[in-house]
């Protein structure tokens, strides 16, 4: 059984095909373009895969919501959880022109009609505030996270969460929480990916959640 199966077991047939074709997909463009280190494209479904899914663990994002992977690399976290979401709507970006061609390449091979991928550096986005939630993996502190995200999302909120932005961090946090500004630490949560998946990779790796 894979490890996608033992977290996911209710995942739909189509939806495990696709998970089974990235890590053959990324070994194929990572031969070509060098999207994800030597170490870690031998460990891609756990250090990649099931490392961006700790996300569908936590949060349920609805059909239709809008979510921003911003910078996405070559395609984390936002290309497992369009897999895992097939009715919401992803929109990736990243500023390295040849991750963004992997991320649409990998896309079009699973035939996801729901991911966007986009070629820009943050500072120049012009997306508007029309997403729900801002999902990222570890490419700077909260603090700046949270400058970048704040003017994309929406001010009404459709989920559980109120919307905001979603991390995968590793390491302490609690400077990085105390650091955010205003009210911003205190509509803070922090979930353990420890709690949740049982591999040694994710002992001191985390899902931060910040209220935008």
């Amino acid at each position: 059984m894979s490890l996608i199966d033992t977290y996911f077991p209710q995942i739909s047939a189509e939806q495990r095909e696709r998970f089974a074709q990235l890590e053959p997909l990324y070994k194929e463009w990572n031969a070509q373009i060098n999207v994800v280190s030597r170490q870690d494209i031998e460990n891609l479904t756990e250090r990649h895969v099931l490392h961006s899914l700790a996300i569908a663990k936590i949060f349920q994002f609805k059909p239709g919501a809008q979510i921003l992977d911003l910078g996405t690399g070559g395609g984390f976290p936002g290309i497992p959880l369009a897999i895992y979401f097939p009715e919401t709507q992803f929109t990736l970006v990243d500023a390295t022109g040849k991750k963004i061609r992997v991320v649409q390449e990998v896309a079009n091979a699973l035939g996801l009609t729901n991911v966007k991928a986009v070629h820009a550096r943050v500072e120049s986005l012009k997306l508007g505030p029309t997403f729900d939630f801002v999902v990222t993996r570890g490419v700077a502190p909260l603090t700046q996270l949270m400058f970048w995200s704040h003017k994309f999302l929406k001010k009404q909120h459709q989920h559980a969460y109120p919307n905001g932005l979603i991390a995968l961090k590793g390491g302490k946090l609690d400077a990085e929480i105390k650091a955010l500004p205003g009210k911003a630490s205190n509509y803070t949560e922090l979930f353990p990916i420890r709690k949740i998946f049982k591999e040694e990779f994710f002992e001191e790796k985390s899902v931060v959640y910040v209220q935008g």
